[in-house]
């Protein structure tokens, strides 16, 4: 038997969610994960004004397949009134969850109140939960976040009791700051304190989990309710495959050989093709290739060429002369990171920010040009 986990009316068998990533969590990724055993998986985030002002490229976005049966989005947005009008637009899509974006660090947000500095204000994230929940009639709302600005401004606390006394079905803690971006360790204390905090919702958390001992570690070590798997399925879709298995008490498989690797790297070309096109299916599958070759020995000069392709055909033919596709991982090399290890940054906010942490009032649009998960 797995471990359940029960957010609002969904019921996941494992407690695993693939998290949004801008780019990386559109529907062919997303098969995949689907494939190798995620429970729950959440698509790339959406801005809710451009949703609502002009629905034309969230189309794309908004993408499913026919066999999703729990249609999962991360929204984005720092208006009560917008995010409520987009929740109800997604729903009537036939969206069935939605996960509200308070974690992104990206400068360019934070600077005009969005993303990660919306958490400074609690009263603004209890307005933006209610709204979506209102919108949502009945559809669980979640939230993720990070801890905080910085060290000296943590903020996950009250802005997560103000999500969960708002309605929120489940609360995401990525345990880094916004100045850490994706540098340093995530530090799993504050998924810890948020559990023992609230006990109404399930809290989940995020950060540095790169295998399924990653996975069990986090919640011995924060008894959080289940896991959010971001950079660790970067060209790892099998990390999803082993989670289950060792939540559900077996052994947790061998790695995949270079030529399994290699036969998932053109499965996964052929999707994104398929949702994307051609020349831009194959130029969208150049981020993943350095990903899926993490750990192996191919040489930099075979790497080097993958990225040259400009057809699939083109990309067949250099996959195939990758090395031994018997190639085991070596030892040392599983479970290692993956994805940007960018930062750490200064943090930059709107003048006055925090001198008016009670504000719920509409922020500068310009916050709303989010480009990252968090």
């Amino acid at each position: 038997m797995g471990r359940v986990l029960r957010i609002g009316t969904l019921e996941l068998d494992v407690p695993v969610v693939l998290a949004p990533m801008a780019g990386v969590t559109n529907r062919a990724f997303r098969r995949l994960c689907r494939r190798h055993g995620a429970a729950l998986l959440v698509s790339e985030m959406v801005n809710a004004r451009g949703l609502v002002e002009d629905s034309s490229r969230s189309e794309e976005l908004t993408a499913f397949d026919d066999d999703e049966t729990t249609r999962s989005l991360q929204l984005y947005g720092t208006d009560p009134t917008i995010i409520g009008e987009a929740v109800r637009r997604l729903l009537a899509t036939g969206v069935n969850h939605i996960d509200l974006n308070f974690g992104c660090p990206v400068r360019k947000v934070t600077r005009h109140g969005g993303g990660a500095a919306v958490p400074a204000r609690p009263r603004l994230v209890g307005a933006i939960v209610a709204a979506a929940v209102a919108g949502a009639e009945g559809a669980p709302i979640t939230v993720k976040m990070r801890m905080g600005l910085d060290d000296e401004r943590l903020t996950h606390r009250a802005a997560a009791l103000a999500a969960a006394e708002s309605g929120a079905a489940a609360i995401a803690l990525h345990a880094r700051t916004a100045a850490q971006l994706y540098s340093g360790v995530a530090r799993w204390d504050a998924i810890g304190e948020l559990v023992a905090m609230i006990d109404t919702v399930p809290v989940l958390g995020n950060g540095d989990i790169w295998s399924a001992h990653d996975a069990t570690a986090m919640i011995a070590h924060t008894g959080c309710a289940g896991v959010v798997i971001g950079r660790g399925c970067l060209g790892n879709p099998w990390i999803f495959r082993d989670l289950r298995a060792s939540f559900e008490g077996r052994a947790v498989p061998e790695p995949p050989t270079l030529g399994d690797v290699c036969t998932t790297m053109l499965e996964h070309a052929r999707l994104l093709v398929d949702h994307l096109g051609e020349a831009r299916g194959v130029l969208s599958m150049r981020k993943h290739l350095g990903w899926y070759l993490t750990g192996y020995t191919v040489g930099g000069w075979r790497r080097r060429s993958l990225m040259e392709c400009a057809t699939y055909d083109e990309l067949v033919v250099r996959v195939g002369e990758l090395g031994d596709p018997d190639q085991v991982l070596p030892v040392e090399n599983r479970g290692i990171p993956r994805g940007t290890r960018k930062g750490p940054q200064e943090v930059t906010l709107p003048y006055g920010w925090l001198d008016t942490e009670a504000s719920t009032g509409p922020i500068d649009r310009d916050a709303e040009l989010a480009v990252s998960g968090g």
